[in-house]
């Protein structure tokens, strides 16, 4: 009888045939977004079953059972028969057992996660950094900055800046901390920060990260000089202006433009869900310097003082400004996300990626920067899972329900078992898609982890909710602002239907 590795593997083996069969195909955007969803699935659960047997099977089963649902009715257009997943039943019955899950149920109680990391020595003790920092630092004030929507407390962002936070993907030759083209430092703070707070910590360095990464693809030697440095040490705060009110995803659409002006370009146009606008010192600006498409975009680094609060302005000599406005959210509060408006404001032709070199290129290196954006965005909602997964083992063993423990039950403990396999799952992704990544042709496997840790965060989080019962909507009790702060996840770097469709389903088809 074949153990939980061998079951595993064999539902993996065949999930991988079906998704491929499916993908040779053009059925049309609503089943073409299944495939892409479950492929994303499939990738995740291939990589946990080198971490662990037992939650690899659970999470395959899952899987399978997805599909199953998915392609139900719909298996011509699959190219698959009824009996696609037959051959591979009796492992999913293994997999889906309440008694294995119940017995998963016991380790993950025991020990609040989500089986071994497999880190180095080295990043476990990044990691242990981090981890103490968030404890000490942010979780104290995350829960206030979210109710009140505040903005995050220097005192956090001074101590991730002596930390080399900020400088994670800067080599050091230009201060920063990285190691070559090795990211998975990134993921493990990204994911502690996450766990503290999204709004608070989590993306604090997502914009450095975006900046770092354009300007060391297309800036020039002094271009880096200048702003690298400042940016490692955290002197210089980042913000990211691509999106459009009226152009979401369809960045080659964008309509701001730049004029070039003797040597200064002038800027006119409004941008809209710039996070940290108010606090960064430097705005990276997707313009129209071109004609219509994405060959008439490029990028600039637009400096600003720095300001505290929802509101803000600045003026120019000559008559240029810029003036920003936060846009009330229901959660990931702290950072604030602005609607930011320029107005014949000039940049000094020095400020534009690439100089003479960089008109026309933004498109591509804003595409290239968006590609480490998604991995990290994975890894914020590994941290917000985990997270959820640890408040609801904690309330489970202290909530009393007819006279027993919570944990107790065996609907409770399949929902934890569950919820873990899916943190367990995901985190083994984004550390497969970090080395993706770092090779440089990672693009489908962070477009996958994205799509599938956000929408797994959104789960995870409501289930963790609802062990909570009543109290889960108290915004009293942490597991309220995990809730709202997951529901972005999938809206952000790349919406969920725009990632299926326009990325992991062309290359899988290899359109």
């Amino acid at each position: 009888m074949p153990d939980a590795a061998g079951r595993a593997r064999a539902v993996v083996d065949l999930l991988r045939a079906v998704v491929a069969g499916a993908a040779e195909r053009e059925p049309g955007q609503a089943v073409a977004y299944d495939v892409a969803s479950v492929s994303s699935a499939v990738a995740a659960a291939a990589e946990l079953l080198g971490h662990d047997p037992d939650l690899a099977l659970l999470f395959a089963a899952d899987v399978a059972a997805d599909l199953a649902g998915r392609m139900s009715g719909r298996e011509a257009l699959w190219g698959a028969g009824r009996t696609a997943l037959d051959g591979v039943a009796e492992h999913l019955a293994a997999g889906r057992d309440p008694a294995f899950l119940e017995r998963v149920a016991d380790r993950v109680m025991a020990t609040r996660e989500a089986g071994p990391r497999h880190l180095s020595a080295e990043m476990e003790l990044v990691r242990s950094a981090f981890r103490e920092f968030a404890e000490d630092r942010i979780v104290p004030v995350a829960d206030r900055i979210h109710r009140e929507d505040g903005d995050i407390p220097a005192d956090i962002i001074e101590g991730l800046a002596d930390m080399g936070c900020f400088g994670l993907s800067v080599p050091a030759a230009y201060g920063g901390v990285a190691d070559g083209d090795d990211l998975l430092g990134m993921v493990v703070v990204t994911e502690e920060l996450s766990r503290a707070s999204l709004g608070a910590a989590g993306s604090l360095i997502t914009r450095p990260e975006i900046m770092t990464t354009a300007i060391l693809r297309g800036g020039t030697d002094e271009q880096k000089e200048r702003w690298l440095p400042a940016i490692a040490s955290g002197r210089k705060l980042c913000a990211v202006a691509v999106t459009e009110p009226d152009h979401g995803s369809d960045v080659a659409s964008i309509t701001t433009g730049a004029v070039l002006d003797g040597d200064e370009w002038v800027l006119d146009g409004v941008k809209t869900w710039c996070t940290f606008a108010g606090r960064a010192h430097h705005l990276l600006v997707l313009a129209r310097t071109g004609p219509d498409g994405h060959r008439g975009l490029s990028l600039f680094v637009v400096d600003k003082p720095s300001f505290p609060g929802h509101e803000w302005r600045v003026a120019q000599e000559g008559g240029g400004g810029i003036e920003g406005r936060a846009i009330r959210t229901l959660g990931y509060r702290g950072m604030h996300s602005f609607e930011v408006r320029f107005d014949r404001w000039r940049v000094p032709a020095g400020d534009l990626i690439g100089l003479d070199e960089g008109v026309g290129r933004g498109f591509y290196l804003q595409m290239q920067a968006f590609a480490n954006a998604r991995l990290q965005t994975a890894a914020r909602a590994v941290g917000v899972m985990q997270s959820a997964l640890e408040l609801a083992v904690d309330y489970a063993r202290q909530r009393q329900v007819f006279g027993r423990s919570l944990a107790t039950y065996q609907l409770t403990r399949t929902k934890i078992a569950r919820m873990a396999a899916l943190v367990a799952a995901c985190r083994a992704f984004t550390y497969a898609a970090a080395r993706a990544v770092a090779a440089g042709d990672g693009g489908l496997e962070a477009a996958q982890v994205k799509q599938l840790a956000c929408r797994a965060a959104e789960w995870v989080t409501r289930e963790a909710q609802q062990l909570h019962g009543g109290y889960g909507y108290a915004e009293e009790y942490t597991i309220s602002r995990l809730f709202v702060d997951a529901r972005v996840l999938s809206l952000f770097e790349g919406a969920d239907e725009v990632l299926a469709l326009r990325v992991i389903a062309r290359r899988l088809s290899g359109k």
